[in-house]
């Protein structure tokens, strides 16, 4: 039986024997912690399984140009990019934790030469050469390997998470920013209109004035009311540019316009859609299940921290050839294998293994109270969008009957005025109420898009293409 073969087979022996003696990993396996859950979210009536997250975002935004910049936002934001090469970086470590589970095999070769004199003064020289391959392999006999293993994979899951949080925020942000910019062109919208209804104010008075039939108090207290009109446009204007070059960098492009769907007058705001059950969260929202991960992979640490404690146990062996002077050892052959075994007891390291495993043990803890956090903080954002779309529902509907009610009294004012019946300080004070009103009414109306925005992603809604 040729050498090399029974190498192999003696490592083979040796490996076998080690599988059938090895124990299950030391540590405590994962268990999720005790979590309370409420039955339904507030706010909501009864509790459905149905659920907004369950619908595709193109469905829920059925906006042509937002889901255009939707998918500019998923093709080009370069904190995507970060997170997704952050998850490479993680996939390979865990392929890292794993190589350590099989053997090592390596290429060795050596070469030397020596000078060497005798006692007759004679020079000799000797030359040597060994070469070949070497194995060695640690006996994961109590699962520090795989626990480390396990660690290592949790975390790349972790970070996978952690991408498609980035995922749903900067898509989140979109839309957000989206129907602020609507809102905000809304409100430049009725500026605008109404600068417009001050201008024929302000010639009908004037023209009044040319004629004798009026004042100048009525003519400046009306100038002074169209100017206040007039410095509101800038500031819109600033604040519809400030919102595109934040879209823009969503986008992963230059400051630059944006292009939006325009609010009709009564474009009715997206159906409400159940919530669906508080337990669901604990599976969809990425940045809940990346905790959980975490929490996973400090789980693990605790059990590589605990098979610290134990023997490590090495398997050697070389296979390879020599020549030159050395042969003459050895026989014509040249050739030589060995197989060792090796095992180490930790003894006294001045308690610094039993300070390793409170630190793990330490940050399982803290692990423990970040996912229960980010649980809690869940259900919270979810009963806040949830009462918040419900509330500015109401407001939006005494708004909207303030508005009507000033319109007309704008237009009342100025019939009463022509008929000698009032004062310009009625055409004077309805207009400015009125103008004030419709800017709040434009707010309260971006402010309920962007509320099912926040829903859905409170929600964990999924932003996948």
């Amino acid at each position: 039986m040729t050498r090399p073969v029974v190498l192999a087979r003696l490592l083979a022996t040796a490996a076998v024997s080690s599988l059938a003696i090895a124990c299950a990993p030391v540590g405590p396996n994962y268990a999720r912690p005790e979590m309370p859950t409420p039955a339904q979210f507030r706010f909501v009536p009864d509790a459905q399984a149905q659920s907004l997250a369950d619908v595709p975002w193109f469905q829920v935004f059925d906006d042509p140009a937002l889901q255009d910049l939707i998918k500019l936002a998923i093709a080009s934001n370069l904190d995507l990019r970060v997170a997704a090469a952050r998850v490479q970086e993680a996939r390979a470590r865990a392929g890292i934790a794993k190589s350590y589970l099989y053997p090592q095999v390596d290429g060795v070769a050596s070469y030397g030469i020596r000078q060497s004199t005798d006692d007759e003064e004679e020079d000799t020289t000797h030359q040597s050469a060994i070469y070949g391959f070497q194995l060695s392999w640690e006996i994961d006999l109590f699962g520090r390997l795989r626990r480390q293993r396990e660690a290592a994979l949790a975390l790349a899951l972790a970070s996978e998470q952690a991408r498609r949080g980035v995922l749903v925020t900067i898509v989140g942000d979109v839309a957000t920013n989206y129907f602020l910019l609507r809102e905000i062109q809304l409100q430049l919208e009725i500026a605008r209109q109404t600068l417009r209804l001050n201008d024929d104010t302000v010639t009908y008075f004037r023209n009044r004035l040319d004629g004798g039939v009026s004042n100048r108090l009525e003519l400046d207290r009306i100038q002074a009311n169209r100017e206040r009109t007039a410095a509101s446009i800038p500031d819109l204007e600033r604040q519809v540019a400030i919102t595109e070059n934040l879209i823009s960098l969503l986008l992963g492009r230059s400051p630059g316009a944006i292009t939006s769907e325009r609010f009709a007058p009564d474009e009715p705001v997206p159906p409400p859609i159940p919530p669906g059950l508080p337990a669901a969260i604990l599976q969809r929202r990425p940045d809940v299940v990346e905790a959980e991960h975490l929490l996973m992979a400090a789980n693990a640490d605790i059990g590589a921290a605990k098979a610290l404690f134990y023997p490590t146990i090495n398997l050697t062996g070389l296979l390879g050839g020599v020549s030159g002077d050395v042969t003459e050892f050895l026989g014509s052959g040249g050739a030589i294998w060995s197989v060792g075994a090796g095992l180490l007891q930790p003894v006294f390291q001045g308690g610094r293994l039993r300070r390793n495993l409170e630190a793990m043990q330490a940050r399982y803890d803290a692990a423990v109270a970040e996912y229960q956090r980010s649980a809690l903080n869940a259900y919270r954002e979810v009963a806040n969008s949830l009462v918040t779309i419900q509330k500015l529902a109401e407001v939006r509907g005494h708004q909207q009957t303030g508005v009507t009610a000033l319109q007309d009294a704008s237009d009342l004012a100025r019939l009463r005025y022509d008929s000698g019946l009032a004062s310009y300080l009625e055409i004077l004070t309805a207009d400015e109420r009125l103008f004030a009103e419709q800017l709040l009414l434009a707010q309260t109306r971006g402010a309920e898009f962007r509320a099912r925005t926040e829903l859905y992603r409170a929600l964990g809604g999924g932003w996948q293409p």
